[in-house]
């Protein structure tokens, strides 16, 4: 008995000594307060982004900061959907080829001038849009404007360093195939805009990319790489006023003038509902990926989805929480071993989008999983609570300050945001957009873009259980009376 009430001491006392005094009610409704004032403060305290239009047509935007780095990048408006089938790849080679020299640093010079800044230099092409940066130290921000200018001006395009490319990005095509979820997003672009400019993988096929020649290639740089068809961004520790001056002395060369006719037309490209499915019952788990048309980058729809979105949630067999998850779809999963990983995606482009969502499950998994994340469509359409909206537009808003972590994440959102918007949305913006959703919005959105709608769908691997497109096409509505 003694024992006993010696461990109760014990434990009381322990406890006492590790939480102390318990706060009181007043005191913590004002740290709730000092929190809510520090995340509106941070929205307000961003630095403002300055964009300045040279006389070529090319924007300079920067956002300044204290930070003793920057990101200094070029993005420009070109992509795969600006290729037709003959030519697809190329924007592709032209970005491996880019980092092999100029006709000013031919060779491996231009590498080892970006490594001997302690630099680093990166790049990326995308259906709409291709971008080249730099991260370096802020006081060789003006050497950096004048290397990226070197890189979109004067690509040697050497005809040595296109064979070695060409050998390269086939061995790059083959280790891609290996990757089933960039394959299945690849079906789903390719069955949802059949026909069209975004039907094309950014990669290219490996036919074209054996045969694309100097010529193809050069045609591409001389039709795309236009000043006005340019975004010049920087973030970090750097002068707008010197980089306007940077820009001027490096960038006033770029042509912005096109040939004849040639201007470059985004061509438009219709959804179509239908799937694709690749078979391979040697493979131990299915992909599959289904997805309606969504809206273009521009509509204030995206919002209102990609709360959806949030509160659909994303799953792995590596998270923890298991079935006390927040997403009620995560928490079926564990329940009833539907899938290994699910994530909802809305992938925008300039006038059109791709929003649904994508999962791994094993073979006999299928039809159960598919059934449970129509459902969840179905749910949201006619059903969204005011919680769970809360929720989500809490973590859109975590996300969201996320962007705020590092110079090259910045560059890149002010760079991407010119392109797509014309303008840097600023966050408070986005905060407002955010605050303004509610459950009746996400009613109206979702049924505006799910409800009865025909999807795409896109499945590899061992998809014998995966129903016909008909009877999946009917899970897209509810027969109520």
């Amino acid at each position: 008995m003694a024992a006993r009430s010696v461990c109760r001491a014990g434990s009381a006392a322990g406890r006492a000594l590790l939480w102390g005094p318990r706060p009181s009610a007043a005191l913590l409704n004002l740290t709730r307060k000092r929190g809510a004032a520090s995340y509106a403060q941070t929205l307000q305290n961003i630095p403002e982004t300055q964009v300045t239009t040279l006389e070529n047509g090319l924007r300079v935007a920067s956002e300044e900061s204290s930070q003793p780095t920057c990101t200094v990048g070029v993005w420009i408006e070109a992509g795969s959907r600006y290729e037709d089938a003959k030519t697809n790849g190329a924007g592709f080679f032209v970005e491996h080829l880019a980092f092999k020299g100029t006709k000013k640093r031919p060779g491996s010079a231009f590498e080892k001038e970006v490594e001997s800044l302690g630099a680093h230099l990166n790049g990326y092409t995308s259906r709409e849009q291709t971008a080249f940066y730099i991260k370096a130290f802020s006081k060789d921000m003006p050497k950096v404007v004048e290397l990226l200018s070197d890189l979109v001006q004067n690509c040697a395009l050497e005809d040595s360093q296109i064979e070695k490319e060409r050998g390269i990005i086939l061995q790059e095509l083959k280790e891609t195939d290996s990757n089933l979820t960039d394959v299945t997003f690849d079906y789903l672009h390719a069955t949802a805009y059949q026909g069209t400019a975004l039907a094309h993988t950014v990669e290219g096929t490996t036919e074209n990319i054996k045969k694309l020649t100097r010529a193809d290639l050069a045609t591409y740089v001389d039709n795309h790489f236009k000043a006005p068809r340019m975004v010049l961004a920087a973030a970090g520790g750097i002068s707008h006023r010197e980089l306007v001056d940077a820009a001027k002395q490096h960038f006033t060369g770029a042509p912005f003038a096109y040939k004849g006719d040639s201007v470059p037309a985004l061509p438009r490209c219709r959804f179509t509902g239908s799937e694709i499915r690749a078979r391979d019952d040697a493979l131990p788990l299915a992909h599959i990926a289904l997805a309606v048309e969504g809206p273009g980058w521009a509509d204030p729809d995206n919002v209102v989805l990609n709360v959806a979105n949030a509160i659909i949630g994303r799953y792995d067999r590596t998270f923890g929480g298991g079935k006390n998850q927040s997403s009620r779809l995560a928490a079926l999963a564990v329940e009833h071993n539907l899938c290994h990983s699910f994530e909802p995606f809305n992938t925008s482009y300039s006038d059109t989008g791709l929003f649904g969502f994508h999962f791994v499950s094993d073979p006999l998994s299928i039809d159960d999983m598919m059934f449970c994340a129509q459902g969840e469509w179905m749910r949201l359409c006619t059903s969204a609570t005011e919680s769970e909206v809360t929720r989500a537009k809490n973590y859109l808003r975590n996300a969201m300050v996320a962007q705020l972590d590092g110079t090259t994440r910045v560059c890149e959102t002010i760079g991407s945001h010119l392109l797509h918007y014309g303008r840097r949305i600023p966050l408070e913006e986005w905060d407002a957009r955010i605050s303004a959703v509610d459950a009746r919005m996400v009613r109206d959105v979702c049924s505006k873009y799910v409800y009865d709608k025909c999807p795409a769908i896109a499945a590899v691997g061992p998809i014998e259980q995966l129903l016909d497109y008909n009877r999946i096409r009917s899970g897209m509505y509810w027969v109520r009376l």
